[in-house]
């Protein structure tokens, strides 16, 4: 198709697809999840080599996940506004690109300035990306099976953690850091591909201007509610979650092997949480995120306690990762509800508030465990995720919107 056909072919809200393309789009759609994710979150799993070998302190080196953070966070309002008039494939397949090229120059950067602003670029693409992705896989099936493709689509998280930053763990671990961003940044080409073959054209069907989409939180109690939940929730999750790699390390000495082994099932616990959370949420927006948000504590208090054994680590990361799984799903199903006819718009505030905390929790996190010891970081966790949870309690029952 041309650029001329593809823009003077406005689609509907819900495109008219075969049901194999529409779903091939689906898919693809979160592939492209997958490597935005992974991209973003791969230094975790790869902070004590990335520090040995670029000579910079384990704090300092978790400042690759806050770059990308903060870009993506503070940026996304902006670009999507600036592109509302930009063709929703045209836009995806241009994050890709960026992505792809943005994982190449990481690979071989000669320091870590270069990687560090490389990282801030590629965070522009990936919080444009989370504010439109869903909208996109929701929009090219039919609507009976739009909120089925929006869950696929986030079934893309579980993917990641499940098999994304392990499996970049462990080419680590047989290769080196640099090998892996080369890889991912072969996955994101191919990804790249499949959207441009198989996503039809799709203009913005629900974009605002800058001005609205900061005036929604103002105008919108619920969706104002929701940000302030994500904010503490994030900010514990990923304050926590960014240093397990040096925290299983120093008190459990555990290898590569091991913290592999361990990824993949809090990766697991994610998957299982994802699909309860898909038959929960339907039944009880404010109870999921509740629960979720306890089993969350519980899981980093079992860290602390019976931490020191691998089967005690084995479990409370199996548990943390259910309760991930149903706190995330959660959070996305409630911005939806707060905002149903501007959910792009409410997307990129969400997105703004979740990316910017994942860099605010990796930078706090680093001034933890530089300055007081690793073990800060998961009482730091316990305490904001806490919050949320107390949060969302106390509000649920006034707000029916979210309920």
């Amino acid at each position: 198709m041309t650029t001329q056909e593809e823009t003077n072919t406005p689609a509907t809200p819900h495109t008219q697809l075969s049901p194999t393309r529409g779903w091939l789009g689906v898919a693809a759609i979160t592939a492209s999840l997958f490597v935005f994710l992974t991209t973003e979150l791969m230094p975790i799993g790869l902070l004590t080599p990335l520090s040995e070998s670029l000579d910079v302190p384990v704090g300092a080196a978790g400042l690759m996940v806050t770059a990308q953070g903060v870009a993506a966070g503070l940026g996304v309002p902006f670009i999507v506004a600036w592109t509302r008039r930009v063709n929703r494939r045209r836009l995806l397949t241009t994050l890709l690109a960026v992505l792809a090229v943005g994982n190449l120059v990481t690979s071989i950067a000669p320091n870590y300035p270069l990687i560090l602003g490389t990282r801030l670029l590629m965070g522009f693409a990936s919080g444009v990306f989370w504010a439109i992705g869903v909208s996109m896989a929701m929009r090219i099936v039919p609507e009976k099976h739009a909120n089925r493709a929006a869950a696929v689509v986030m079934s893309g998280i579980s993917v990641a953690t499940v098999v994304g930053i392990p499996l970049g763990t462990l080419l680590e671990g047989v290769s080196d850091w640099r090998t892996t961003f080369l890889i991912w940044a072969g996955l994101s080409a191919l990804v790249f591909l499949a959207v441009a073959f198989t996503i039809p054209s799709l203009p913005s069907s629900n974009a605002v201007s800058v001005r609205e989409v900061f005036e929604l939180p103002l105008r919108n109690v619920p969706l104002r509610v929701v940000l302030v939940m994500v904010v503490l929730f994030v900010l514990g999750h990923f304050g926590a979650y960014t240093f397990v790699r040096p925290y299983l390390e120093e008190t459990t000495s555990a290898g590569v092997g091991f913290i592999t082994v361990v990824l993949i099932v809090f990766g697991v616990g994610g998957a299982v949480g994802n699909f309860i959370g898909g038959q929960t949420v339907a039944k009880s927006l404010r109870g999921s995120f509740v629960v979720g948000g306890l089993l969350l504590v519980a899981a980093l208090v079992m860290l602390l306690t019976i931490g020191a054994s691998d089967i005690g680590v084995v479990a409370a990361m199996a548990v943390w990762g259910i309760a991930f799984g149903v706190v995330q799903l959660s959070q996305i199903n409630m911005t939806l509800s707060a905002a149903p006819e501007t959910f792009e718009a409410a997307m990129s505030l969400n997105t703004m508030a979740y990316n910017t905390c994942i860099a605010l929790g990796a930078l706090i996190g680093g001034l933890f465990v530089d300055h007081i010891g690793v073990d800060s970081v998961i009482w730091f966790g316990i305490a904001l995720v806490a919050l949320a949870v107390t949060l969302r309690a106390s509000t649920g029952r006034r707000d029916a919107s979210l309920t």
